[in-house]
């Protein structure tokens, strides 16, 4: 029992503080989270058990077993009878595409090579921004969902989508989870024609930054997507705040003669890292 002790010691170097604002519990799991990522504990390899963590941290039962909870809940451990709380299978890097010119196939291999947690999924009356953008009254009934989308290697992005009421009402919380909104629409018969995308960086508000596991203040890559249909009315308004180290912009520029006139044309990607 102290060998393993010493071994888990010697591989959970750092822990935590308390004098930290960032809570015991997300310190925890984010210093287990990255012995993950970075191999000192490999897949099917027994972790802490939630009293060694104790021992090891001086922190809570409580703490010691929502930080587990977390690393279960992104699909980084799992829990089995009499043998622990065990590294998961794949948690090292996969790639993803999304492609800004390729909308519906690059979405489609999102929703192929990564999963969705929901936090919300409720009709609410579109706030002001939102109703600007959506081209709404103040107020107008929308359905809103916000989830979080995992890549094996733990949360990618944090998601908010609006959509007209009457069409959030075609589909369920269960088809959403199952299928990239785009293409859940499309199979319900509204169909997309045009989609504008701008993408900048921001900070990590708390919150956004506890579900994708990083430091509040910490830099996001946001990308916010309005797509209309052939009528012009906007059928999706999201926004995705993505981890720059699990997603990034990158663009190929290809050189064409047009009319004796030389064009540069850009592909725009997003790829995971």
């Amino acid at each position: 029992m102290q060998q393993e002790m010493d071994s888990h010691r010697s591989r959970l170097v750092g822990g935590v503080d308390p004098s930290n604002p960032t809570p015991l519990y997300h310190q925890l799991f984010t210093l287990l989270r990255d012995r993950i990522f970075d191999g000192a504990y490999e897949e099917d390899e027994k972790l802490p058990s939630e009293q060694q963590l104790v021992d090891l941290f001086g922190v809570s039962r409580i703490t010691a077993k929502r930080a587990l909870d977390e690393l279960a809940a992104d699909g980084l451990v799992y829990r089995a009878r009499a043998r622990g709380t065990r590294v998961a299978a794949q948690t090292r890097t996969r790639p993803v595409n999304a492609s800004v010119h390729g909308l519906f196939e690059n979405v489609m291999s999102l929703g192929e090579t990564t999963r969705v947690r929901h936090l919300e999924f409720a009709e609410t009356g579109a706030p002001s921004d939102v109703a600007k953008t959506m081209g709404l009254a103040l107020g107008t009934s929308v359905q809103r969902a916000v989830r979080i989308r995992t890549t094996p290697d733990g949360p990618m992005a944090h998601v908010t989508s609006y959509v007209p009421a009457d069409i959030g009402r075609l589909y369920t919380q269960q088809e959403l989870t199952a299928k990239p909104l785009i293409i859940l629409l499309e199979a319900k018969g509204v169909i997309a024609t045009e989609a504008r995308q701008t993408i900048n960086a921001i900070s990590a508000e708390p919150t956004i930054a506890t579900h994708l596991g990083v430091e509040p203040g910490a830099p996001l890559l946001a990308l916010n997507r309005v797509v209309k249909d052939s009528d012009g009315r906007v059928i999706e308004f999201i926004t995705a705040l993505y981890r720059p180290d699990r997603y990034a912009y990158r663009m190929q520029l290809s050189r064409s003669v047009d009319d004796g006139a030389s064009l540069w044309q850009a592909t725009d990607t997003l790829n995971s890292i």
